[in-house]
């Protein structure tokens, strides 16, 4: 069977302002899509991988829009189902050339916030050998809650690597207590898991990136690479391995949204090509720098082409 990889999330429209400044001036913005999943749907397949996306959207033109552009990167849309009652959610995000980037939601109530354990059900993964979620779908809705551990079982029964990258919002959250509660449980079923130093600070209690490893290794995952910043990841497995994975240098920072899904694309496609994991995950840190040097939230995911030029070229 080829390898398959599927994403479940909440992909939304974005406006990304045209000129630097706070919201509230911006004159201008140019459309796109964003999504954390979405953005590792996309690099996917720009890698020449088979890739479906599965989400809820509402009957209107972000909706409309989203499925466009999953046609057009070649990402299947079989699982994609609308629905008149909810809107398709989006965001705005500001332009900036320091620091991250003004952001701001409009997505509660949205379609995808009504994904449930009955749609997860509905849905055949059979033809898939991967899977990649993240901690934002089940911070949408108690709904989505469930829907994301039925996932994880599903997916786990039949045998799917699991990738599971935390991605904390904790806006989106009832609270820090059941973030980080459903956050370790989730990643008990996973794989692979994937944090940031930042985040296992809050996750675990420590921005040090052995004692995170230990911890998820410890929750039930065989392999965690926690992301270090422009120092690269540091790598643990269940047979005892723990190294440094180096970063690239980045000459110059133009959007740092999407980097650690840039990341997950690398480390993810490159176990999939059958890469060892120090080159997998050598590759996730050369996608993060690329992505950090381009603007928007997936517009610079490279082909293997532009990754192997930038890897032949680049320190």
């Amino acid at each position: 069977m080829q390898n398959g990889l599927i994403l479940v999330g909440e992909p939304m429209g974005l406006l990304i302002a045209q000129t630097e400044g706070s919201l509230d001036n911006v004159k201008g913005y140019d459309l796109a899509v964003a999504g954390a999943e979405f953005n590792v749907a996309v690099g996917a397949a720009r890698l020449e991988h088979k890739v479906t996306y599965m989400t809820k959207l509402g009957d209107d033109p972000f909706g409309r829009l989203i499925v466009n552009v999953l046609k057009e990167n070649n990402i299947g849309s079989e699982f994609v189902t609308f629905t008149k009652e909810r809107p398709t959610g989006f965001m705005l995000k500001g332009r900036t050339s320091v620091g991250d980037p003004d952001i701001f939601y409009f997505r509660k109530n949205s379609a995808a916030s009504t994904l449930s354990a009955a749609d997860v059900e509905k849905i055949d993964l059979s033809q898939y050998t991967n899977i990649h979620l993240t901690g934002i779908l089940p911070a949408l809705s108690e709904s989505t809650k469930e829907a994301t551990f039925a996932l994880m079982q599903k997916a786990k029964a039949q045998g799917l690597f699991i990738s599971f990258d935390p991605n904390l919002r904790p806006q989106l959250w009832r609270s820090q207590e059941d973030m980080i509660e459903t956050i370790n449980r989730l990643a008990s079923y996973a794989d692979l898991v994937l944090p940031g130093e930042n985040e296992g600070n809050i996750l675990v209690g420590t921005k040090d990136a052995h004692t995170i490893n230990e911890f998820y290794l410890k929750n039930g995952s065989s392999v965690c690479v926690t992301k270090c910043g422009s120092k690269g990841a540091y790598v643990s497995t269940d047979k005892g391995e723990n190294y440094m994975v180096d970063g690239y240098t980045v000459k110059k920072v133009v959007d740092t949204v999407g980097a650690g899904d840039g990341f997950a694309t690398g480390v993810i496609t490159g176990l999939m090509e059958g890469l060892p994991l120090d080159k997998a995950v050598k590759r996730g840190t050369a996608i993060g720098a690329i992505q950090v040097m381009s603007r928007g939230d997936n517009e610079g995911l490279p082909t293997h082409k532009k990754l192997a030029e930038f890897q032949a070229f680049s320190k």
